[in-house]
């Protein structure tokens, strides 16, 4: 799968509508059939930055999703909401979802 993590610095007076601003980019790409989750946290340690968690099913996925409409609409509507541009891991992970923290079992 493809594993993306992104960090989305929001000007301070849009970071509590965030959600509501990134809702129909969100929706539209969890609708995706190759996004195997699309997830939104807020910082603790800076209320105005959020952190994506995204993942596809592999590279054509992936493509579908940066050649979608929703993803080139997003391109142009949520900047102007950004205190900067978003930075980003992405990385390919043989595995399809999320493995336990055997670490941290829960017995």
């Amino acid at each position: 799968m493809i594993f993306i993590t992104a960090k989305f610095r929001v000007k301070p007076e849009h970071a509590d509508r965030w959600p509501e601003i990134s809702k129909a980019f969100t929706h539209a790409t969890r609708s995706e059939p190759g996004c195997l989750w699309f997830e939104w946290s807020r910082s603790l340690e800076n209320p105005n930055e959020y952190v994506l968690v995204e993942a596809f099913r592999d590279g054509d996925a992936g493509a579908a999703h940066v050649n979608s409409e929703h993803f080139k609409a997003a391109q142009q509507t949520l900047p102007p909401y950004l205190a900067e541009t978003p930075r980003v891991v992405n990385t390919t992970v043989d595995q399809d979802d999320w493995s336990e923290l055997g670490e941290m079992a829960v017995k």
